[in-house]
């Protein structure tokens, strides 16, 4: 079988505390077979590898940065249930676009996700979409409806990598116990929304001055806390790993700051969204701002950004979330909540966070990579030699207008409509495959 030698580029690789080095890398039967940082050892595991290979093609990354392929925790692929707003196999496709060879799909789905026969349904899916890899994640509990626990250890054999009840924490806190004892034993992380239902009730954006502005009902940030805070409580008392999904608040970040310092097993995600936008978006009255949880202020998004410079804040996730035009073309009450962010994600982070210098691009790196492999126990996110040959290509001067219309996603239900950001992949490979 031919090999594929990438030469010329930059390899950032947190897992192997690699940091913008020159680097070539041979890719083989759908792994990573050498990687040439030019010191004496890998040159020479190089120059072997080469020798012994039958035919090698070569593909030029010169002046290009090369990564581990992005990983995104937290998607809305609608299959089954909405197949018009997003299906597996585009959602897949929106990935690659944006430079993901993995995303974890969300059971939030009709019917939910929360039997192996809908778990064995999302991997066949995926495999017949030949696009990036989709992990599938179970429901916590059955139907979603928080009365009684799903099939979890089913889900886990048929090759669940999480379990959440995403869109809605899970209500009784006997019952989020159980789950977390559960998860505990199988040895597989909850994905928690944190967001305390009858404080957010009928509230389309965040509570504060610019929802009492434009008279419009607010969701309060005590939300959102009350349930980060009920759900550390429990993780110190069952010792079962909590993974908080789209934090957004500075309340939040102190509890899980303080969480982590006293060595709970929880970790965090953020989204760009809650990283570069805040409530006064609202102010357009556009409902493609209307997500949940919603944009919160700018001290808010600053908590978070600090937050995420300094490890706190573990992983970035765009919890892509399509909609049609025509659903979000309504009232703002009227309006689902929810935008994509797969193909704008790391444009929008480079271009608003790491352009700007607020966040190093290695962080960035490690945030989209290494640390949702890790949070997910799933064997992905680094280059080194045997890993599953994933890896994205990136023109990092490359400046592009943010269109819509040429998405793979099937909606258009984007914020950065025609916004100016840099920073697009230049090739993505999968297994080896280029998809990209």
């Amino acid at each position: 079988m031919s090999q594929l030698l990438i030469t010329g580029g930059c390899v950032i690789d947190p897992a192997q505390k690699l940091f913008d080095v020159p680097a070539d890398i041979l890719l083989g039967d759908g792994k990573i077979l050498a990687l040439d940082d030019r010191t004496p050892a890998r040159a020479a595991q190089m120059q072997a590898a080469l020798a012994a290979a039958a035919t090698v093609e070569k593909f030029s990354a010169a002046g290009q940065t090369l990564t581990p392929g992005l990983i995104d925790m937290h998607v809305h692929f609608r299959e089954p249930g909405a197949e018009s707003e997003e299906t597996i196999a585009s959602g897949a496709a929106a990935a690659i676009a944006g430079g993901f060879t993995t995303v974890a799909c969300m059971p939030n789905t009709e019917p939910a996700i929360d039997s192996e026969a809908d778990i064995n349904f999302i991997y066949r899916e995926a495999h017949a979409a030949q696009m990036a890899e989709v992990l599938a994640v179970g429901a916590i509990t059955a139907g979603r409806a928080s009365e009684r626990l799903a099939e979890m250890a089913n889900m886990a054999r048929g090759g669940a990598v999480a379990f959440s009840d995403d869109g809605r924490a899970v209500g009784p806190a006997a019952l989020l116990r159980q789950a977390l004892l559960y998860a505990k034993m199988l040895g597989k992380p909850l994905l928690e929304h944190c967001e305390e239902p009858s404080l957010a009730a009928g509230g389309v954006m965040n509570e504060g001055e610019v929802a009492t502005e434009l008279g419009l009902p607010g969701i309060p940030a005590e939300a959102e806390e009350i349930i980060v805070a009920r759900d550390l409580l429990l993780v110190k008392l069952t010792g079962a790993r909590l993974h908080l999904q789209h934090i957004s608040t500075r309340g939040a970040v102190a509890m899980l700051r303080a969480a982590k310092n006293a060595g709970l097993p929880v970790t965090a995600e953020v989204t760009p969204h809650h990283l570069t936008l805040t409530d006064a978006n609202l102010r357009t009255f556009n409902p493609v701002y209307k997500v949940n949880p919603p944009l919160r202020s700018a001290a808010d998004v600053a908590a978070c950004v600090a937050a995420l410079a300094d490890g706190t804040i573990d992983a970035i996730a765009s919890d892509h979330a399509p909609h049609l035009q025509e659903e979000k073309e309504v009232e703002m009450a009227q309006a689902p909540f929810g935008l994509l962010g797969l193909e704008t994600a790391f444009g929008v982070v480079y271009t608003h966070l790491v352009a700007t210098g607020k966040i190093p691009l290695a962080r960035v790196i490690e945030a989209m990579t290494t640390a949702p492999a890790k949070i997910l126990g799933c064997e992905r996110g680094t280059l080194a030699v045997g890993a599953k040959a994933n890896l994205t290509i990136w023109d990092l001067t490359r400046e592009w207008t943010v269109n819509p219309a040429e998405f793979k996603s099937k909606s258009k239900n984007c914020p950065w409509n025609g916004q100016k950001l840099c920073g697009k992949p230049a090739a993505v490979f999968v297994g080896g495959e280029r998809k990209l």
